[in-house]
């Protein structure tokens, strides 16, 4: 069985996180994703340790599945290849920003002449209707412009400094929402014969993602109150420290609550504390109720907390590190880490796609490993319609890199 988007043939000019992301999720859903690379190569392949330059650990996790063809459109025959890939492919997916790509001659316009029915994806920094249009980005840009720096600074309580959160989650999230409008994009073509531009702006996506849990009273006008979830930004909104060690649990519902007084030999709260009566009064006292679950979890060990949880089929998770989480029983069975041969890299460990599908093999592992710079360019090529020596002929003249030895 193939992927639900086998067939589907995706240009790939994205390089760092946001776009690559998206493009590798692509591929474990079964589309052919050429990843088109300046001659130096995507900056990813130099990040973390490697074993051969070029192949960081880095750009080997999130460029698997796809093939890779060294372009350099700043010449005509660069441009042209490009063009001509274009003409046989349903979707274009690209970071650099619009001049840019104007000034290389594949803005949306050069590209829809090529052919009309594409989808040409772009995933910017900020929409381009705004004063903001024109400027770069990058996560921790939108960590702070979003307002999650801020918000991770008063989370952990008094005047904190604002942090950013150690994850590149704007590039991954901006990426994912990529994903579902590039798919929603073909799903139009394919009921109306249509191709279209698509803008997935980074700003907007995570303005909208941080304020869905934050605007708070702000949903209203005049504003109710100065907006934040009190419950997400309590300071005792942490992993509760055991007797030696953490763990992490949620109660949450008035049925949580009484389960979990009586597991732990409390009174019911629910029924005598009017602070515990119901889920505004509990968000209202939340740092409160935060700092007396902190005494309560400080009593017993964390077998003994995991053990009481589970009975009373209360939510409880550990709190990995980079090293246990490893060796997790539950992405053992689902078998998320594997073993992979990469033809030059030796043996790496992947991560399994999470989305399953019942009617298609996505979810299984891609059909190729990361690439080396220009692995794919001749074959690309071939594909297009180049003769080989008008491949000759790009190569010698440097539009086009191919892998030496």
């Amino acid at each position: 069985m193939a992927g639900p988007l086998a067939g589907v043939r995706v240009l790939d000019l994205t390089t760092v996180l946001v776009g690559p992301y998206c493009t590798q999720i692509l591929a474990e859903m079964g589309a052919d994703v050429l990843k088109v690379e300046a001659p130096e190569g995507d900056v990813v392949r130099l990040i973390g340790p490697a074993r051969h330059q070029g192949m960081g650990c880095m750009f080997l996790t999130v460029n698997r599945g796809k093939r890779s063809i060294a372009l350099d459109l700043k010449t005509p025959g660069g441009r042209d290849a490009l063009l001509r890939l274009a003409r046989r492919a349903d979707v274009l997916v690209t970071n650099i920003r619009p001049r840019a790509m104007e000034r290389l001659g594949l803005d949306h316009d050069a590209v829809r002449a090529a052919n009309p029915g594409i989808v040409y994806a772009s995933v910017l920094g900020y929409g381009q209707d705004g004063p903001y249009a024109a400027q770069p980005a990058y996560d921790d840009l939108m960590q702070g412009a979003t307002g999650i720096a801020s918000l991770n600074g008063r989370g952990e309580g008094g005047g904190a400094e604002p942090r950013y959160v150690p994850l590149a989650m704007a590039d991954r999230i901006t990426g994912l929402a990529a994903v579902g409008a590039i798919n929603a994009a073909l799903l139009h073509r394919e009921r109306t014969g249509e191709g279209q531009r698509v803008e997935v702006p980074m700003f907007e996506t995570m303005a909208g993602f941080v304020l869905g849990d934050h605007l708070g009273g702000r949903v209203f006008d005049p504003p109710l109150d100065a907006g934040g979830y009190a419950r997400l930004l309590s300071p005792g909104r942490r992993p509760y420290r055991t007797r030696d060690g953490h763990v992490c649990t949620m109660i949450y519902n008035d049925r949580q609550w009484r389960s979990f007084c009586a597991a732990a030999g409390l009174p019911d709260l629910v029924s005598e504390d009017p602070r515990f009566a119901s889920h505004a009064t509990r968000t209202e006292s939340i740092d409160a109720i935060l700092a007396m679950l902190e005494r309560v979890f400080a009593g017993r060990t964390t077998a003994e907390w995991v053990g009481i949880l589970e009975e009373a089929d209360l939510p409880v998770a550990p709190v990995h590190t980079l090293e246990s989480i490893a060796e997790d029983p539950h992405l053992a069975a689902s078998g998320f880490f594997a073993a992979e041969e990469h033809p030059t890299e030796g043996r790496l460990v992947r991560m399994a796609p999470a989305a399953r599908f019942s009617a298609a093999a996505a979810g299984a592992e891609p059909p190729r490993p990361a690439p080396r710079l220009g692995e794919h360019g001749e074959e690309a090529l071939r594909e297009a319609g180049y003769a080989e020596d008008e491949i000759a002929a790009l190569v010698g003249s440097g539009a086009v890199r191919v892998p030496q030895g």
